[in-house]
């Protein structure tokens, strides 16, 4: 609920289908959720660099970079968590206006957050993709030494450990990061953006 008062939306003279018309493509939020370590931010950029080299307008929006300046003031609380993917999904919702693929790599732990963000919108806009990892192997690659940090305690809520993840029920696509190359995993994103016109 919007705490401002008098404020009056204001429609654009250009619309995401003359964008989308203008490019030459569609637009949607490939938004990757799963533990970390799990190669979301690797398999995110990996494709945006495809849809880079295809001529596709493309942005990334990573977990860790956005909290380096849009969400600096939120910490690690279920509360401050809901409101990262509340903001989360309303960047991705412009830039999808704008007529351009975004990924999102955020761990997105919670099932009702990703679900608020889906309803923002159209069909086909918003995919869930799902990098499916075991906690072990997740624990194993540890890239931050962030599991080997929060074992000793000395990270608090820190989700697969102390926190819950809550898997998606019914993503639009599944990668299972421990069986796939990331150059499969692209191709299988590719294929389903082409199955849906986006590109």
């Amino acid at each position: 609920m919007s705490k401002a008062t008098n404020i009056t939306w204001h429609a654009a003279a250009v619309t995401k289908s003359d964008r989308r018309v203008q490019n030459g493509h569609g637009s949607c939020v490939l938004w990757f959720t799963g533990l970390s370590g799990s190669g979301k931010s690797t398999i995110a950029n990996a494709v945006s660099s495809e849809l880079y080299r295809n001529g596709i307008n493309e942005y990334v929006l990573d977990g860790d970079n956005i909290r380096h300046g849009l969400n600096r003031d939120l910490g690690f609380s279920d509360h401050d968590r809901t409101e990262n993917i509340r903001r989360i999904g309303e960047v991705a919702k412009l830039f999808v206006d704008s007529g351009t693929v975004v990924t999102t790599a955020f761990i997105s732990p919670f099932r009702s957050d990703r679900d608020q963000v889906r309803v923002l919108f159209e069909k086909y806009e918003f995919i869930e993709v799902y990098v499916k990892c075991p906690l072990d192997e997740c624990e194993r690659r540890d890239p931050k030494q962030l599991y080997v940090k929060a074992r000793r305690g000395e990270i608090k809520d820190f989700t697969g450990i102390d926190s819950p993840y809550e898997e998606p029920e019914h993503p639009e696509i599944t990668i299972r990061s421990d069986l796939l190359t990331v150059e499969e995993a692209v191709e299988h994103i590719f294929q389903y953006m082409q199955e849906k016109n986006i590109i």
